[in-house]
């Protein structure tokens, strides 16, 4: 349905009435806010573009009358948006705990979510130079969760149902051994102290790799205290390993040299 030549209004009902003058049509509806009567042409709701015009309330809908228009959202302010309680140190695990903000569970997840982005990031990088492993990267990215929700899931106050939903089987790490025989068969023995380099896509899963032990330190004292399943520290163990033979497979195939570790003179 097309626009009359005086607004917003469909074509051939005559001119629209400016919006400020326009009241509803069902008896329930609130009163309108308070609006300027030169309305812009968009104004910001939390974000997002909205299109406030004559005839179409919020979004400019055309074929509406003012009478039907929507009312007007205008944004709310960023004070009034900020949670009125502050925080108190603590978070919820899994099972409904409340512990600390620095306990080790906290700890361990907040180094397997820095993994996670630091794997994203030489994800990005490998997947500029057609490197086929991008999609092997993608998978450990979706095992990281998995791991995330068994540290989440303390073993000493957890219920049969939470224990059924996160546990985490031994046949990630087998996958990722294989994983390891497959690279390191085609790399060169390795004679020399290796130093982070190599181009951006081996430097990047060198960093993933030492972050990844940083997560495994994390996660030991849980397994040793019996609160999370062993399977998780193993599986960060070889994914350390998969990263460093990784970053060396990615340097070999973009023809990138390794820069080796030279023992300074005194």
């Amino acid at each position: 349905m097309g626009r009359g030549p005086g607004g917003g209004g469909p074509a051939g009902e005559g001119p629209v009435l400016p919006l400020t003058t326009c009241a509803p049509t069902a008896p329930t509806a609130p009163p309108p806010p308070a609006a300027p009567a030169a309305i812009g042409p968009r104004r910001s709701t939390r974000g997002r573009e909205t299109q406030v015009a004559p005839g179409g309330g919020e979004g400019g809908t055309s074929g509406q009358s003012p009478a039907r228009a929507p009312w007007l959202r205008w944004p709310v302010p960023a004070s009034e948006r900020r949670p009125r309680a502050l925080p108190k140190g603590f978070s919820s695990t899994f099972t409904g705990e409340r512990r600390p903000k620095g306990d080790q569970i906290f700890e361990a997840l907040g180094a397997t979510d820095e993994l996670s982005s630091a794997i994203g990031l030489a994800g990005e990088f490998s997947s500029e130079k057609g490197h086929t492993f991008v999609e092997q990267l993608h998978k450990v990215q979706c095992m990281l969760q998995d791991v995330g929700s068994n540290i989440a899931t303390p073993l000493s106050s957890a219920r049969e149902a939470h224990l059924k939903r996160t546990y985490f089987s031994e046949k990630p790490v087998l996958e990722l051994e294989q994983w390891i025989d497959s690279y390191s068969e085609q790399l060169p023995p390795l004679r020399a102290f290796i130093l982070p380099s190599g181009g951006k896509s081996s430097a990047a899963l060198h960093f993933s790799r030492a972050v990844c032990r940083r997560a495994e330190r994390c996660v030991v004292p849980l397994v040793q205290a019996g609160e999370a399943d062993p399977n998780v520290a193993k599986y960060l163990n070889r994914l350390s390993d998969y990263l460093f033979v990784l970053a060396r497979y990615a340097a070999m195939k973009e023809g990138k040299e390794e820069k080796i570790y030279i023992k300074p003179e005194p």
